[in-house]
């Protein structure tokens, strides 16, 4: 469905007639086909903090898979930041991007640390947390504290190109947030921000993707030979089997050695793992 071309974004943005009608046909949609995941069912602002960390480059349908195990392992923000990591990455495996896993367990430390225990709502402050930026954080405010904040993740992005930038190619995030902010509802931010990202997945099944006009659009390198792979390698295995040299983890890894080095130095470095008498184990 496209909208009429006098709702087409002009100098001063779109109209009120415009903005009621976008939202009539967004929330139009929601009302029929609106998805159903647990941390849509919750307020807890933890709960939604490990969703949103979980939900970072990686499918609603993976994350569904792990987010109620992982939040009964690690009920609240206290649990978490005294979990061994080991625990935290056996858990967060299948997941990938193991580096937020680690982002999240320090996130937990610093809210008990630094904030009481209470995730704080404000944007500024959640972007000071270990692995949230402006977007996440925005997210978290919007979904956890139903506050008006305004941000952009890719189902969104591709609603908005969709009806205002239609005949445009590289259209650029700058452009798309304006639009966001006067279409947003502010009677209720976390459920129109539901209703966008369930019309985005439904132009992504329908369409060619038009996220492709997007001035950010990148297609994803190879996971295969990658050093994500390798690192993910890596850590799976000392979960497995703790307490290795570094030519049994080069045998197990079973890839290119020079990365395999790499890969264990950055993965020391970065806090991962540690090296006692030549051999290494999960922090």
């Amino acid at each position: 469905m496209k909208l009429p071309t006098e709702c087409l974004p002009g100098e001063n943005g779109l109209t009120p007639e415009c903005i009621s009608r976008f939202q009539r046909v967004i929330y139009s949609y929601y009302q029929e086909h609106a998805r159903s995941f647990p941390w849509r069912m919750t307020h807890d602002p933890y709960h939604i903090l490990v969703s949103e960390i979980m939900l970072q480059q990686t499918q609603t349908e993976r994350v569904a898979q792990k987010y109620e195990q992982f939040i009964a392992t690690f009920p609240d923000f206290a649990s978490l930041a005294s979990a061994p990591l080991h625990q935290v990455l056996s858990l967060w495996q299948g997941l990938g991007y193991n580096r937020r896993a680690m982002s999240l367990k320090s996130a937990a430390r610093m809210v008990m640390e630094e904030f009481g225990g209470n995730l704080p709502s404000d944007v500024e402050l959640l972007v000071t947390l270990p692995g949230i930026g402006r977007p996440t954080a925005s997210a978290i405010a919007a979904f956890a504290f139903n506050k008006p904040a305004v941000f952009i993740e890719t189902n969104i992005r591709r609603v908005f190109i969709h009806f205002f930038f239609t005949h445009r190619d590289k259209v650029k995030d700058a452009e798309i947030l304006p639009l966001v902010a006067q279409t947003l509802d502010p009677s209720n931010p976390r459920q129109w921000y539901y209703a966008l990202m369930d019309y985005g997945v439904k132009l992504k099944k329908e369409l060619r993707n038009p996220n492709r006009k997007s001035a950010h659009y990148q297609l994803q390198s190879p996971f295969a030979g990658s050093n994500r792979q390798v690192r993910g390698k890596i850590l799976k295995i000392l979960l497995a089997r703790p307490n290795l040299s570094e030519s049994e983890i080069m045998q197990e890894v079973n890839m290119n050695p020079r990365k395999v080095k790499t890969s264990l130095d950055q993965l020391q470095q970065e806090g991962f793992i540690c090296q006692e008498n030549g051999r290494f184990s999960i922090r």
